[in-house]
């Protein structure tokens, strides 16, 4: 992780250091990488995948049977 370091010229307001850091900050590109680091998400072992395909499946399964025999409605009500 690269820090960005500001030191206050002589003759400076606090307002010019304080731009000064924001336009350093963005051009060195901290923050999409940080953002992109705290959001980021693992990808699901194939194992996993291959579960949750087939509780899917499953549970179509089901629900199909519970339509033929009249217990679940053909189109399901939309919330």
């Amino acid at each position: 992780m690269i820090n960005v370091e500001i030191s206050r010229n002589p003759g400076e307001n606090a307002l010019g250091v304080i731009r000064r850091f924001s336009r350093k900050v963005q051009s060195s590109g901290v923050i999409p990488r940080v953002r992109s680091l705290r959001f980021n998400t693992r990808t699901q072992s194939h194992y996993k995948v291959k579960m949750k395909t087939l509780k899917t499946i499953a549970r179509r399964k089901d629900m199909a049977e519970l339509i033929k025999l009249g217990k679940a409605p053909a189109v399901p009500a939309r919330r």
